[in-house]
């Protein structure tokens, strides 16, 4: 099993196939990839995403707290740093270009998918444990890594939106985040996870995390 982001992640994906493949080949992406999405629908998204990655930086923050080395709060605190100060830039950037400005978005009225999933990512963190939000953080931080490197060389429409997720960049916070994942859940359940009773747990939450961004895709369409 090819695993460029983990042998975790891979594990999880697998056990998510249907949910993962209507993520990543969504309408919404293929829209991406061949430059046809509707620039409305783009613009929707990119401002439901903003907010969205406000609370998603608050998440991968309360995943600090939640470390048990300084390894992961090394990698926790590097992925907000990405989020924070490079992912969001580009939304800024883009909106900016439209007359939105960083200060609109900030403020923007969530969709109730965009409500729905931050909610439910920061529901892990708080009930749960480490692994509870890295199975519910990972289908973004990765999701997104296998969409920019399916969608490079595509299109000009929306180059720097895939190129931003191509890029070496981000493909390191991935697979920095896919090793600390693997090595958090050899701490913390051993090197068969899937013998775990935990594993079903971490399964569904992964599972869930998948669907909820489906309906992510689906909320940025209804923007066109």
């Amino acid at each position: 099993m090819s695993a460029p982001y983990g042998t975790t992640f891979a594990s999880l994906k697998q056990g998510a196939e249907g949910p993962w493949a209507a993520y990543t080949q969504h309408a919404f992406v293929k829209g991406l990839g061949d430059g046809s999405l509707p620039r409305s629908a783009f613009l929707h998204y990119l401002v439901q995403d903003y907010v969205f990655l406000v609370h998603f930086s608050r998440a991968w923050a309360l995943a600090v707290v939640k470390s048990e080395t300084i390894e992961e709060m090394r990698t926790c605190t590097g992925t907000v740093d990405a989020l924070v100060n490079h992912e969001m830039a580009l939304h800024v950037k883009t909106c900016a270009a439209e007359g939105i400005s960083e200060a609109q978005l900030y403020a923007a009225s969530e969709e109730v998918e965009n409500l729905a999933y931050t909610r439910y990512v920061m529901d892990a963190g708080l009930s749960g444990d480490f692994l509870d939000m890295m199975a519910a953080l990972a289908p973004c931080v990765m999701g997104y890594g296998e969409i920019g490197l399916q969608l490079k060389g595509g299109a000009d429409t929306y180059a720097d939106w895939i190129n931003t997720y191509a890029g070496d960049d981000y493909q390191q916070v991935c697979r920095d985040v896919g090793q600390m994942i693997d090595d958090a859940v050899d701490l913390r359940i051993g090197g068969s996870p899937d013998l775990s009773p935990r594993w079903a747990s971490l399964q569904a939450r992964f599972t869930k995390a998948t669907e909820l961004e489906v309906g992510f895709w689906e909320m940025g369409l209804r923007g066109a």
